[in-house]
């Protein structure tokens, strides 16, 4: 992980691109009041977005399961189903 002022970045930023994409390298741009940023690849930020939602999935399921294991359940027929989808 790497950290650069915003003034280096973008004097640089083939540099800095090229180290996101090609060494997988994590920059964090610094700037003023604290408004920093990331530069990351997009490869990286595609598995961090999947990684995010398959933690919500596994939660929901979580949550699933615990509704279950506290009677929290509807049981219904296949024709009662089948008259709801039918409307």
């Amino acid at each position: 992980m790497l950290a650069v002022n915003y003034s280096t970045i973008r004097n640089k930023l083939k540099e800095y691109c090229d180290k996101a994409t090609d060494l997988y390298e994590t920059i964090i741009v610094t700037r003023k009041d604290e408004k920093n940023v990331v530069l990351i690849s997009l490869e990286k930020y595609n598995e961090l977005v999947k990684a995010t939602r398959n933690a919500e999935y596994l939660d929901g399921i979580d949550k699933s399961i615990e509704q279950i294991k506290q009677g929290k359940v509807v049981v219904k027929s296949i024709e009662e189903l089948e008259d709801i989808a039918n409307g």
